[in-house]
């Protein structure tokens, strides 16, 4: 068992979530999905909480109520093999509603931020210095030719 498990507070939409998540992400499924009964406080079969697994990292849902939402200090960072992955991970968050952001940052939907990094980014970054710095500053999806691009005119 994982020892931390985020624990993700939604409105009322957490199974729309979990379900939009689990299409997402390869190696993903749904788990245990708790519904609220005659008593609520939830509309009676709604999800009151569910677990699901994205990539060998489980997560909660919860159907708690407009009384807190996600900020952008929280995210999670999805590392790509290639600007393949980072196409994809990065259309299917910002498709219906999600916001593309800075520098490989995006919020889905559901308002949950996202991080969509390659995993070469430190390597380029390094090896490019401050004009690799510079080009991601200027980009919202992170684009690995236009990184390397500039790494290679600061040589």
């Amino acid at each position: 068992m994982q020892q931390i498990t985020p624990f993700l507070w939604f409105n009322d939409n957490a199974e729309e979530a979990m379900n939009f998540y689990v299409s997402v992400f390869p190696d993903s499924s749904i788990g245990q999905v708790m519904r609220y009964g005659a008593g609520g406080p939830g509309p009676e079969g709604s999800v009151m909480t569910a677990t699901f697994r994205l990539r060998g990292q489980d997560f909660i849902a919860l159907n708690g109520g407009p009384i807190y939402r996600f900020t952008e200090a929280v995210s999670f960072v999805i590392y790509c093999a290639d600007q393949d992955e980072v196409d994809h991970y990065w259309n299917k968050l910002t498709d219906n509603g999600g916001e593309p952001g800075r520098c490989g940052w995006l919020k889905d939907r559901f308002g949950l931020s996202w991080q969509v990094v390659p995993t070469a980014l430190p390597r380029l970054l390094g090896a490019g210095g401050k004009a690799a710095m510079e080009a991601m500053m200027k980009m919202s999806k992170l684009d690995i030719a236009v990184l390397e691009q500039a790494g290679r005119k600061a040589d």
